[in-house]
Protein backbone atom coordinates (compact mmCIF):
# COMPACT_ATOMS: atom_id res chain seq x y z
CA UNK A 1 0.00 0.00 0.00
CA UNK A 2 2.98 2.52 0.54
CA UNK A 3 4.17 1.81 -2.69
CA UNK A 4 0.98 2.29 -4.59
CA UNK A 5 0.81 5.81 -2.53
CA UNK A 6 3.92 6.90 -3.00
CA UNK A 7 4.10 6.08 -6.53
CA UNK A 8 0.54 7.73 -6.48
CA UNK A 9 2.04 10.57 -4.90
CA UNK A 10 5.11 11.20 -7.24
CA UNK A 11 2.67 10.79 -10.69
CA UNK A 12 0.50 13.71 -9.68
CA UNK A 13 3.85 15.50 -8.39
CA UNK A 14 5.82 15.17 -11.92
CA UNK A 15 1.80 15.35 -13.95
CA UNK A 16 1.61 18.72 -12.42
CA UNK A 17 4.77 19.82 -12.66
CA UNK A 18 4.99 18.72 -16.30
CA UNK A 19 1.76 20.49 -17.20
CA UNK A 20 2.44 23.59 -15.27
CA UNK A 21 5.62 23.49 -17.71
CA UNK A 22 3.38 23.28 -20.47
CA UNK A 23 0.59 26.17 -19.26
CA UNK A 24 3.40 28.51 -18.42
CA UNK A 25 5.44 28.00 -21.28
CA UNK A 26 1.99 28.32 -24.26
CA UNK A 27 0.74 31.61 -22.13
CA UNK A 28 4.21 33.28 -21.90
CA UNK A 29 4.92 32.49 -25.67
CA UNK A 30 1.34 33.10 -26.79
CA UNK A 31 1.81 37.23 -24.72
CA UNK A 32 5.32 37.52 -26.07
CA UNK A 33 3.80 36.95 -29.51
CA UNK A 34 0.93 38.87 -29.37
CA UNK A 35 3.34 41.92 -28.22
CA UNK A 36 5.69 41.47 -31.11
CA UNK A 37 2.48 40.96 -33.40
CA UNK A 38 1.18 44.45 -32.00
CA UNK A 39 4.83 46.03 -31.79
CA UNK A 40 5.46 44.91 -35.38
CA UNK A 41 2.15 46.49 -36.54
CA UNK A 42 3.14 50.06 -35.12
CA UNK A 43 6.91 49.68 -36.64
CA UNK A 44 4.82 49.25 -40.09
CA UNK A 45 2.58 52.14 -39.51
CA UNK A 46 5.69 54.15 -38.60
CA UNK A 47 8.04 53.03 -41.42
CA UNK A 48 4.90 53.39 -44.08
CA UNK A 49 4.86 57.00 -42.64
CA UNK A 50 8.70 57.40 -43.15
CA UNK A 51 8.79 55.87 -46.50
CA UNK A 52 5.98 57.84 -47.78
CA UNK A 53 7.67 61.38 -46.61
CA UNK A 54 11.33 60.20 -47.17
CA UNK A 55 11.28 57.59 -49.85
CA UNK A 56 14.38 55.07 -49.80
CA UNK A 57 16.29 57.28 -48.39
CA UNK A 58 14.83 56.81 -45.12
CA UNK A 59 15.00 53.01 -45.45
CA UNK A 60 18.30 53.48 -46.12
CA UNK A 61 19.13 55.30 -42.99
CA UNK A 62 17.03 52.37 -40.89
CA UNK A 63 19.04 49.83 -43.13
CA UNK A 64 22.18 51.23 -41.36
CA UNK A 65 23.66 49.24 -38.40
CA UNK A 66 22.58 51.03 -34.88
CA UNK A 67 20.47 53.12 -35.92
CA UNK A 68 17.21 52.20 -35.10
CA UNK A 69 17.55 49.56 -32.38
CA UNK A 70 13.65 48.72 -32.21
CA UNK A 71 13.78 47.43 -35.74
CA UNK A 72 17.12 45.65 -35.55
CA UNK A 73 15.97 42.52 -35.64
CA UNK A 74 13.31 43.40 -38.13
CA UNK A 75 13.47 43.17 -42.09
CA UNK A 76 11.60 45.93 -44.16
CA UNK A 77 10.45 45.32 -48.08
CA UNK A 78 9.79 47.69 -50.18
CA UNK A 79 7.58 46.92 -52.89
CA UNK A 80 5.58 48.04 -56.20
CA UNK A 81 2.58 47.62 -57.16
CA UNK A 82 3.43 44.65 -60.36
CA UNK A 83 5.52 42.98 -57.74
CA UNK A 84 8.96 44.31 -57.75
CA UNK A 85 11.14 44.60 -55.34
CA UNK A 86 12.08 48.60 -54.59
CA UNK A 87 14.12 48.29 -51.52
CA UNK A 88 15.09 45.61 -48.46
CA UNK A 89 16.67 45.88 -45.70
CA UNK A 90 18.59 42.55 -45.34
CA UNK A 91 19.64 41.82 -49.20
CA UNK A 92 19.42 44.03 -52.38
CA UNK A 93 16.75 44.71 -53.80
CA UNK A 94 18.10 43.50 -57.51
CA UNK A 95 18.67 39.61 -56.06
CA UNK A 96 15.27 39.13 -54.96
CA UNK A 97 12.56 37.89 -57.25
CA UNK A 98 9.12 39.44 -58.18
CA UNK A 99 6.77 39.16 -55.15
CA UNK A 100 3.11 39.42 -56.68
CA UNK A 101 2.21 36.08 -56.11
CA UNK A 102 2.64 36.89 -52.20
CA UNK A 103 -0.49 36.04 -50.46
CA UNK A 104 0.36 39.42 -48.00
CA UNK A 105 1.27 41.72 -51.34
CA UNK A 106 -2.00 40.51 -52.67
CA UNK A 107 -4.12 40.99 -50.00
CA UNK A 108 -2.20 44.66 -49.05
CA UNK A 109 -2.95 45.43 -52.76
CA UNK A 110 -6.83 44.62 -52.55
CA UNK A 111 -7.46 45.27 -49.00
CA UNK A 112 -5.04 48.12 -48.15
CA UNK A 113 -3.11 45.95 -45.07
CA UNK A 114 -2.08 42.51 -44.27
CA UNK A 115 -1.25 39.59 -42.36
CA UNK A 116 0.53 36.48 -42.59
CA UNK A 117 2.48 33.60 -41.19
CA UNK A 118 5.01 31.40 -42.80
CA UNK A 119 6.71 28.44 -41.38
CA UNK A 120 10.28 26.87 -41.71
CA UNK A 121 10.46 23.38 -43.17
CA UNK A 122 11.54 21.94 -40.16
CA UNK A 123 8.82 23.90 -38.36
CA UNK A 124 11.25 25.47 -35.62
CA UNK A 125 10.92 29.17 -36.94
CA UNK A 126 8.23 30.72 -38.20
CA UNK A 127 8.12 34.41 -40.01
CA UNK A 128 5.18 37.10 -39.21
CA UNK A 129 4.02 39.57 -42.03
CA UNK A 130 2.66 42.66 -41.80
CA UNK A 131 1.83 44.49 -45.38
CA UNK A 132 0.31 48.18 -45.64
CA UNK A 133 -0.47 49.83 -48.99
CA UNK A 134 1.39 52.89 -48.88
CA UNK A 135 -0.76 56.45 -51.27
CA UNK A 136 1.32 55.93 -53.86
CA UNK A 137 0.20 52.32 -54.82
CA UNK A 138 3.22 50.35 -53.22
CA UNK A 139 3.32 48.17 -50.52
CA UNK A 140 5.99 48.07 -47.40
CA UNK A 141 5.95 45.10 -45.88
CA UNK A 142 7.53 44.40 -42.47
CA UNK A 143 8.44 40.69 -41.18
CA UNK A 144 10.39 39.13 -38.18
CA UNK A 145 11.59 35.73 -37.51
CA UNK A 146 10.32 33.72 -34.24
CA UNK A 147 11.06 30.62 -32.61
CA UNK A 148 8.08 28.08 -32.56
CA UNK A 149 7.27 26.84 -28.90
CA UNK A 150 8.61 23.41 -30.22
CA UNK A 151 12.01 25.15 -30.87
CA UNK A 152 12.36 27.26 -28.04
CA UNK A 153 11.44 23.77 -25.73
CA UNK A 154 14.11 22.28 -27.59
CA UNK A 155 16.46 25.14 -26.98
CA UNK A 156 15.43 25.10 -23.20
CA UNK A 157 15.39 21.36 -23.05
CA UNK A 158 18.33 21.22 -20.60
CA UNK A 159 17.06 23.70 -18.10
CA UNK A 160 13.66 22.12 -18.12
CA UNK A 161 15.05 18.45 -17.90
CA UNK A 162 17.53 19.82 -14.39
CA UNK A 163 14.30 21.71 -12.95
CA UNK A 164 12.20 18.58 -13.63
CA UNK A 165 15.17 16.01 -12.46
CA UNK A 166 15.10 17.89 -9.12
CA UNK A 167 11.24 18.50 -8.91
CA UNK A 168 11.18 14.78 -9.60
CA UNK A 169 13.71 13.68 -6.13
CA UNK A 170 11.70 16.82 -4.03
CA UNK A 171 8.58 15.04 -5.17
CA UNK A 172 10.06 11.64 -4.82
CA UNK A 173 10.82 12.25 -1.23
CA UNK A 174 7.51 14.18 -0.15
CA UNK A 175 5.94 11.44 -1.64
CA UNK A 176 7.71 9.04 0.58
CA UNK A 177 7.14 10.82 3.79
CA UNK A 178 3.80 11.38 2.68
CA UNK A 179 2.87 7.87 2.76
CA UNK A 180 4.87 6.71 5.65
CA UNK A 181 2.39 9.27 7.00
CA UNK A 182 -0.89 8.24 5.67
CA UNK A 183 0.31 4.57 6.25
CA UNK A 184 1.41 4.82 9.93
CA UNK A 185 -2.18 5.13 11.33
CA UNK A 186 -3.08 2.02 9.35
CA UNK A 187 -0.31 0.18 10.41
CA UNK A 188 -0.92 0.95 14.09
CA UNK A 189 -4.45 -0.66 13.68
CA UNK A 190 -5.44 -3.18 16.16
CA UNK A 191 -7.58 -5.33 14.05
CA UNK A 192 -8.58 -7.37 17.28
CA UNK A 193 -10.16 -4.80 19.51
CA UNK A 194 -11.21 -2.23 16.28
CA UNK A 195 -13.45 -0.35 18.28
CA UNK A 196 -10.63 1.02 20.07
CA UNK A 197 -8.60 2.55 17.08
CA UNK A 198 -8.10 6.13 16.48
CA UNK A 199 -7.71 6.44 13.10
CA UNK A 200 -8.95 8.33 10.27
CA UNK A 201 -12.56 8.65 10.55
CA UNK A 202 -13.04 6.98 7.08
CA UNK A 203 -12.02 3.90 8.19
CA UNK A 204 -15.12 3.77 11.27
CA UNK A 205 -17.44 2.06 8.83
CA UNK A 206 -14.78 -0.54 8.32
CA UNK A 207 -13.64 -0.86 11.77
CA UNK A 208 -17.17 -1.43 12.53
CA UNK A 209 -17.58 -3.98 10.00
CA UNK A 210 -14.64 -6.08 10.91
CA UNK A 211 -15.73 -5.72 14.11
CA UNK A 212 -18.79 -7.36 13.23
CA UNK A 213 -16.85 -10.22 11.56
CA UNK A 214 -15.04 -10.61 14.50
CA UNK A 215 -18.04 -11.29 16.66
CA UNK A 216 -19.58 -13.44 13.72
CA UNK A 217 -16.21 -15.30 13.75
CA UNK A 218 -16.19 -15.94 17.38
CA UNK A 219 -19.62 -17.21 17.61
CA UNK A 220 -18.78 -19.65 14.20
CA UNK A 221 -16.13 -20.89 16.19
CA UNK A 222 -17.78 -21.76 19.14
CA UNK A 223 -20.57 -23.47 17.30
CA UNK A 224 -17.67 -25.44 15.24
CA UNK A 225 -15.72 -25.94 18.44
CA UNK A 226 -19.15 -27.16 20.33
CA UNK A 227 -19.72 -29.48 16.92
CA UNK A 228 -16.01 -30.74 17.01
CA UNK A 229 -16.57 -31.52 20.70
CA UNK A 230 -20.05 -33.55 20.47
CA UNK A 231 -18.33 -35.48 17.60
CA UNK A 232 -15.40 -36.32 19.40
CA UNK A 233 -17.00 -36.99 22.40
CA UNK A 234 -19.20 -39.39 19.65
CA UNK A 235 -17.08 -41.17 17.99
CA UNK A 236 -14.67 -41.94 21.25
CA UNK A 237 -17.63 -43.65 22.57
CA UNK A 238 -18.61 -45.50 19.90
CA UNK A 239 -18.12 -49.07 19.72
CA UNK A 240 -17.69 -49.43 16.34
CA UNK A 241 -14.27 -48.24 13.96
CA UNK A 242 -14.41 -45.06 12.28
CA UNK A 243 -11.86 -43.22 9.78
CA UNK A 244 -12.50 -40.55 7.67
CA UNK A 245 -10.30 -40.64 4.65
CA UNK A 246 -9.66 -37.95 2.28
CA UNK A 247 -9.46 -37.99 -1.67
CA UNK A 248 -6.12 -39.77 -2.06
CA UNK A 249 -6.63 -42.26 1.36
CA UNK A 250 -5.24 -39.50 4.14
CA UNK A 251 -6.84 -40.26 7.35
CA UNK A 252 -8.47 -37.30 8.56
CA UNK A 253 -10.27 -38.66 12.11
CA UNK A 254 -9.47 -42.11 13.69
CA UNK A 255 -11.55 -43.26 16.95
CA UNK A 256 -9.89 -45.04 19.56
CA UNK A 257 -12.14 -48.58 18.11
CA UNK A 258 -10.59 -48.00 15.20
CA UNK A 259 -7.08 -47.17 16.20
CA UNK A 260 -7.65 -50.27 18.47
CA UNK A 261 -9.31 -52.44 15.34
CA UNK A 262 -5.73 -51.34 13.39
CA UNK A 263 -2.91 -51.28 15.83
CA UNK A 264 -2.66 -47.06 15.14
CA UNK A 265 -1.80 -44.43 17.79
CA UNK A 266 -3.24 -40.68 17.42
CA UNK A 267 -0.02 -40.11 15.25
CA UNK A 268 -1.55 -41.62 12.46
CA UNK A 269 -3.86 -38.42 11.41
CA UNK A 270 -2.50 -37.06 8.66
CA UNK A 271 -1.13 -39.94 7.13
CA UNK A 272 -1.94 -42.35 4.07
CA UNK A 273 -4.52 -45.12 5.39
CA UNK A 274 -2.12 -47.85 3.59
CA UNK A 275 0.57 -46.83 5.92
CA UNK A 276 -1.80 -47.82 8.90
CA UNK A 277 -3.48 -51.11 7.77
CA UNK A 278 -1.49 -52.81 4.44
CA UNK A 279 -4.43 -55.11 3.71
CA UNK A 280 -4.74 -55.02 -0.25
CA UNK A 281 -8.84 -55.65 0.41
CA UNK A 282 -9.48 -53.29 2.55
CA UNK A 283 -7.57 -50.57 0.47
CA UNK A 284 -9.42 -51.71 -2.69
CA UNK A 285 -12.32 -51.48 -0.96
CA UNK A 286 -11.94 -48.04 -0.08
CA UNK A 287 -10.62 -46.84 -3.86
CA UNK A 288 -13.79 -48.78 -4.75
CA UNK A 289 -15.85 -46.77 -2.76
CA UNK A 290 -13.84 -43.78 -3.62
CA UNK A 291 -15.25 -44.37 -7.34
CA UNK A 292 -18.34 -46.15 -7.37
CA UNK A 293 -20.01 -44.46 -3.80
CA UNK A 294 -20.32 -47.57 -1.63
CA UNK A 295 -18.27 -50.60 -0.69
CA UNK A 296 -18.13 -53.72 1.40
CA UNK A 297 -15.50 -56.09 2.78
CA UNK A 298 -15.11 -58.82 6.00
CA UNK A 299 -11.72 -59.35 7.58
CA UNK A 300 -10.24 -60.76 10.75
CA UNK A 301 -8.41 -58.47 13.02
CA UNK A 302 -7.12 -59.35 16.83
CA UNK A 303 -8.51 -62.84 16.08
CA UNK A 304 -12.25 -61.22 15.81
CA UNK A 305 -14.51 -60.82 12.50
CA UNK A 306 -14.76 -57.29 11.23
CA UNK A 307 -17.44 -56.07 8.21
CA UNK A 308 -16.34 -52.93 7.17
CA UNK A 309 -18.50 -50.25 4.99
CA UNK A 310 -16.97 -47.70 3.31
CA UNK A 311 -18.58 -44.83 1.64
CA UNK A 312 -17.83 -42.20 -0.53
CA UNK A 313 -18.19 -38.30 0.98
CA UNK A 314 -19.00 -35.94 -1.46
CA UNK A 315 -18.64 -31.86 -1.53
CA UNK A 316 -20.24 -29.72 -4.47
CA UNK A 317 -21.04 -32.90 -6.14
CA UNK A 318 -17.76 -34.18 -6.50
CA UNK A 319 -15.82 -37.17 -4.51
CA UNK A 320 -14.03 -35.44 -1.71
CA UNK A 321 -13.23 -38.75 0.30
CA UNK A 322 -14.19 -41.48 2.46
CA UNK A 323 -15.75 -42.47 5.67
CA UNK A 324 -14.90 -45.86 7.00
CA UNK A 325 -17.33 -48.03 9.60
CA UNK A 326 -15.83 -51.00 11.22
CA UNK A 327 -18.79 -53.27 12.65
CA UNK A 328 -17.49 -56.69 14.85
CA UNK A 329 -19.31 -59.17 13.39
CA UNK A 330 -17.84 -61.99 15.34
CA UNK A 331 -20.90 -63.28 17.05
CA UNK A 332 -23.15 -62.55 14.18
CA UNK A 333 -20.72 -64.77 12.08
CA UNK A 334 -21.00 -67.50 14.26
CA UNK A 335 -24.47 -67.39 14.48
CA UNK A 336 -24.76 -67.37 10.82
CA UNK A 337 -22.14 -70.43 10.81
CA UNK A 338 -24.01 -72.45 13.58
CA UNK A 339 -27.58 -72.05 11.38
CA UNK A 340 -26.06 -73.39 8.44
CA UNK A 341 -24.24 -76.22 10.75
CA UNK A 342 -28.00 -76.54 12.46
CA UNK A 343 -29.86 -76.42 8.94
CA UNK A 344 -27.51 -78.99 7.66
CA UNK A 345 -28.05 -81.12 10.63
CA UNK A 346 -31.67 -80.82 11.01
CA UNK A 347 -31.35 -81.87 7.50
CA UNK A 348 -29.64 -84.75 8.25
CA UNK A 349 -30.83 -85.81 11.21
CA UNK A 350 -34.53 -85.61 9.64
CA UNK A 351 -33.51 -87.64 6.54
CA UNK A 352 -31.91 -91.01 8.43
CA UNK A 353 -35.63 -91.58 10.21
CA UNK A 354 -37.72 -90.75 7.07
CA UNK A 355 -35.65 -92.33 5.03
CA UNK A 356 -36.36 -95.65 7.69
CA UNK A 357 -40.06 -94.92 7.43
CA UNK A 358 -40.16 -94.30 3.67
CA UNK A 359 -38.21 -98.05 3.17
CA UNK A 360 -40.37 -99.96 5.45
CA UNK A 361 -43.54 -98.58 4.28
CA UNK A 362 -42.67 -99.35 0.48
CA UNK A 363 -41.83 -102.98 1.68
CA UNK A 364 -44.81 -103.08 3.15
CA UNK A 365 -46.86 -101.92 0.21
CA UNK A 366 -45.27 -103.71 -2.23
CA UNK A 367 -46.26 -107.01 -0.35
CA UNK A 368 -42.30 -108.14 -0.07
CA UNK A 369 -42.51 -108.43 4.03
CA UNK A 370 -43.93 -111.73 5.20
CA UNK A 371 -46.92 -111.81 7.45
CA UNK A 372 -44.86 -112.56 10.71
CA UNK A 373 -42.77 -109.69 10.13
CA UNK A 374 -45.23 -107.21 10.01
CA UNK A 375 -45.39 -106.09 13.53
CA UNK A 376 -41.28 -105.47 13.79
CA UNK A 377 -41.32 -103.15 10.54
CA UNK A 378 -44.68 -101.55 11.80
CA UNK A 379 -43.02 -101.28 15.11
CA UNK A 380 -39.80 -99.51 12.66
CA UNK A 381 -42.32 -97.43 11.63
CA UNK A 382 -43.62 -96.10 14.89
CA UNK A 383 -40.43 -95.63 16.69
CA UNK A 384 -38.82 -93.68 13.87
CA UNK A 385 -41.93 -91.54 13.76
CA UNK A 386 -41.53 -90.86 17.64
CA UNK A 387 -38.09 -90.16 16.77
CA UNK A 388 -38.79 -87.32 14.07
CA UNK A 389 -41.91 -86.05 16.39
CA UNK A 390 -39.48 -85.51 19.89
CA UNK A 391 -36.32 -84.21 17.18
CA UNK A 392 -39.27 -81.42 16.23
CA UNK A 393 -40.72 -80.77 19.51
CA UNK A 394 -36.73 -80.07 20.56
CA UNK A 395 -36.32 -77.99 17.04
CA UNK A 396 -39.47 -76.06 18.13
CA UNK A 397 -38.71 -75.52 21.64
CA UNK A 398 -35.11 -74.32 20.69
CA UNK A 399 -36.12 -71.80 17.90
CA UNK A 400 -38.77 -70.09 21.16
CA UNK A 401 -35.76 -69.97 23.50
CA UNK A 402 -33.84 -68.12 20.92
CA UNK A 403 -36.61 -65.85 20.01
CA UNK A 404 -37.29 -65.24 23.77
CA UNK A 405 -40.72 -67.03 23.67
CA UNK A 406 -41.65 -68.15 27.22
CA UNK A 407 -44.68 -68.33 29.76
CA UNK A 408 -44.88 -65.64 32.51
CA UNK A 409 -41.96 -66.47 35.40
CA UNK A 410 -43.58 -67.57 38.91
CA UNK A 411 -41.29 -68.78 41.88
CA UNK A 412 -40.65 -72.54 41.66
CA UNK A 413 -39.27 -74.49 44.07
CA UNK A 414 -36.25 -76.39 42.89
CA UNK A 415 -36.15 -79.47 45.01
CA UNK A 416 -39.55 -80.11 44.36
CA UNK A 417 -38.97 -79.84 40.26
CA UNK A 418 -36.11 -82.41 40.64
CA UNK A 419 -37.94 -84.87 42.35
CA UNK A 420 -41.21 -84.46 39.57
CA UNK A 421 -38.27 -84.95 37.38
CA UNK A 422 -36.59 -88.18 38.97
CA UNK A 423 -39.88 -89.68 39.26
CA UNK A 424 -40.60 -89.39 35.41
CA UNK A 425 -36.88 -91.30 34.57
CA UNK A 426 -36.76 -93.66 37.37
CA UNK A 427 -38.65 -96.64 35.46
CA UNK A 428 -35.44 -96.26 32.51
CA UNK A 429 -32.84 -95.81 35.10
CA UNK A 430 -34.70 -99.10 36.92
CA UNK A 431 -34.12 -100.89 33.55
CA UNK A 432 -30.43 -100.41 33.42
CA UNK A 433 -30.27 -100.80 37.00
CA UNK A 434 -29.15 -97.09 37.54
CA UNK A 435 -29.54 -94.95 41.08
CA UNK A 436 -31.23 -92.02 41.49
CA UNK A 437 -30.99 -89.91 44.24
CA UNK A 438 -32.47 -86.18 45.39
CA UNK A 439 -31.08 -84.61 48.16
CA UNK A 440 -30.99 -80.86 49.19
CA UNK A 441 -32.83 -77.82 50.24
CA UNK A 442 -36.05 -76.10 49.28
CA UNK A 443 -34.69 -73.17 47.69
CA UNK A 444 -36.97 -70.98 45.02
CA UNK A 445 -36.27 -69.31 42.15
CA UNK A 446 -38.02 -66.91 40.02
CA UNK A 447 -38.65 -68.70 36.62
CA UNK A 448 -40.58 -70.90 34.01
CA UNK A 449 -41.41 -73.93 35.46
CA UNK A 450 -41.49 -75.95 32.37
CA UNK A 451 -38.43 -75.00 30.97
CA UNK A 452 -36.74 -75.32 34.18
CA UNK A 453 -38.29 -79.29 34.56
CA UNK A 454 -37.01 -79.53 30.87
CA UNK A 455 -33.59 -78.31 32.01
CA UNK A 456 -33.27 -81.25 34.94
CA UNK A 457 -35.40 -83.62 33.07
CA UNK A 458 -32.47 -83.53 29.83
CA UNK A 459 -29.57 -83.29 32.49
CA UNK A 460 -30.90 -86.74 34.26
CA UNK A 461 -32.05 -88.34 30.79
CA UNK A 462 -28.03 -87.21 29.64
CA UNK A 463 -26.88 -88.85 32.52
CA UNK A 464 -28.54 -92.03 32.69
CA UNK A 465 -27.79 -92.09 28.59
CA UNK A 466 -24.64 -92.11 28.98
CA UNK A 467 -23.77 -93.76 32.35
CA UNK A 468 -22.77 -97.61 32.78
CA UNK A 469 -25.13 -100.13 34.08
CA UNK A 470 -25.15 -100.48 38.09
CA UNK A 471 -24.05 -96.69 37.62
CA UNK A 472 -25.63 -93.93 40.16
CA UNK A 473 -26.86 -90.59 39.13
CA UNK A 474 -26.98 -88.00 42.12
CA UNK A 475 -29.15 -84.37 41.93
CA UNK A 476 -28.16 -82.01 44.36
CA UNK A 477 -30.07 -77.98 44.95
CA UNK A 478 -27.95 -76.27 47.54
CA UNK A 479 -27.45 -72.69 48.33
CA UNK A 480 -24.33 -70.73 48.17
CA UNK A 481 -22.50 -67.25 49.12
CA UNK A 482 -23.09 -66.03 45.37
CA UNK A 483 -26.49 -68.08 44.44
CA UNK A 484 -27.90 -71.35 44.22
CA UNK A 485 -26.75 -74.40 42.29
CA UNK A 486 -28.13 -76.90 41.10
CA UNK A 487 -25.53 -80.17 40.50
CA UNK A 488 -26.19 -83.25 38.24
CA UNK A 489 -23.34 -85.85 39.04
CA UNK A 490 -23.35 -89.37 36.98
CA UNK A 491 -21.01 -92.24 37.15
CA UNK A 492 -20.76 -92.43 33.54
CA UNK A 493 -18.47 -92.85 30.78
CA UNK A 494 -16.84 -88.90 31.19
CA UNK A 495 -16.43 -86.65 28.86
CA UNK A 496 -12.92 -86.30 26.92
CA UNK A 497 -11.11 -83.14 27.43
CA UNK A 498 -11.55 -82.11 24.05
CA UNK A 499 -15.22 -82.48 23.90
CA UNK A 500 -15.85 -80.72 26.40
CA UNK A 501 -16.57 -77.04 24.77
CA UNK A 502 -18.74 -78.49 22.10
CA UNK A 503 -20.91 -80.95 24.06
CA UNK A 504 -23.88 -77.55 24.38
CA UNK A 505 -23.67 -77.27 20.89
CA UNK A 506 -26.97 -78.48 18.28
CA UNK A 507 -26.30 -81.82 16.93
CA UNK A 508 -23.23 -82.38 18.69
CA UNK A 509 -22.13 -86.09 19.89
CA UNK A 510 -19.38 -87.51 21.68
CA UNK A 511 -20.20 -91.21 20.61
CA UNK A 512 -23.06 -90.65 17.99
CA UNK A 513 -23.30 -94.58 17.69
CA UNK A 514 -24.36 -94.76 21.38
CA UNK A 515 -26.23 -91.98 20.86
CA UNK A 516 -27.95 -93.49 18.45
CA UNK A 517 -28.71 -96.57 19.83
CA UNK A 518 -30.22 -93.98 22.87
CA UNK A 519 -32.59 -92.77 20.34
CA UNK A 520 -30.92 -89.21 21.12
CA UNK A 521 -31.63 -86.01 19.01
CA UNK A 522 -28.08 -84.43 19.84
CA UNK A 523 -30.54 -81.17 21.18
CA UNK A 524 -30.65 -81.84 24.91
CA UNK A 525 -27.57 -80.04 26.26
CA UNK A 526 -28.32 -76.98 23.44
CA UNK A 527 -31.65 -77.01 25.23
CA UNK A 528 -30.32 -77.03 28.90
CA UNK A 529 -27.91 -74.35 27.94
CA UNK A 530 -30.37 -71.69 26.48
CA UNK A 531 -32.63 -72.77 30.00
CA UNK A 532 -30.07 -71.23 31.41
CA UNK A 533 -29.11 -68.50 29.34
CA UNK A 534 -32.60 -67.78 29.43
CA UNK A 535 -32.86 -67.68 33.61
CA UNK A 536 -29.48 -65.80 33.27
CA UNK A 537 -27.41 -69.04 35.48
CA UNK A 538 -23.94 -70.28 34.74
CA UNK A 539 -23.48 -73.73 33.40
CA UNK A 540 -19.97 -75.40 34.93
CA UNK A 541 -19.11 -78.76 33.82
CA UNK A 542 -16.47 -81.21 35.30
CA UNK A 543 -15.69 -84.77 33.58
CA UNK A 544 -12.98 -86.58 32.08
CA UNK A 545 -12.53 -89.81 30.12
CA UNK A 546 -14.04 -92.70 32.34
CA UNK A 547 -14.48 -90.93 35.34
CA UNK A 548 -18.17 -89.68 35.25
CA UNK A 549 -19.61 -85.65 34.43
CA UNK A 550 -20.80 -83.15 36.98
CA UNK A 551 -23.09 -80.43 35.66
CA UNK A 552 -23.95 -77.54 37.84
CA UNK A 553 -26.02 -74.53 37.09
CA UNK A 554 -25.72 -71.63 39.40
CA UNK A 555 -28.63 -69.34 39.42
CA UNK A 556 -27.20 -65.85 41.22
CA UNK A 557 -28.67 -64.59 44.17
CA UNK A 558 -30.15 -61.24 42.40
CA UNK A 559 -31.83 -63.73 39.90
CA UNK A 560 -33.97 -65.77 42.34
Amino acid sequence: MTKKIFRSILLAAVSVLLASLVIIMGCLYDYYRNVQEKQLRDELRLASYGVEAGGSGYLEQLASPYRFASVADCRLTWIAADGKVLFDTHVPAAEMENHSDRVEIREALAEGESEGVRYSQTLTERTLYCAQRLSDGTVLRISISQLTVFALAMGMLQPILLTAIIAAILSALLAHRMAKSIVAPLDRLDLDRPLENDAYEELSPLLGRIHQQHRQIEAQLRELGRKTEEFEQITENMGEGLVLLDGKGVVLSINPAARTIFHADSACVGQEFLVIDRDHTINLAVQTALERGHSEVRAVRNDREYQFDISQITADGAAAGTVLLAFDVTEQAAAERSRREFTANVSHELKTPLQSIMGSAELLENGLVKQEDVPQFVGVIRTEAARLVTLVEDIIHLSQLDEGIAPAKEQVNLLELADSAVSALRERAEERHIGLSVSGENLMVDGVRSFLYEMLYNLIDNAIKYNIDGGRVELSVSAGDTGITVSVKDTGIGIPPEYQARVFERFFRVDKSRSKASGGTGLGLSIVKHIAQYHHAEIKLHSGNGRGTIIEILFAIGEM
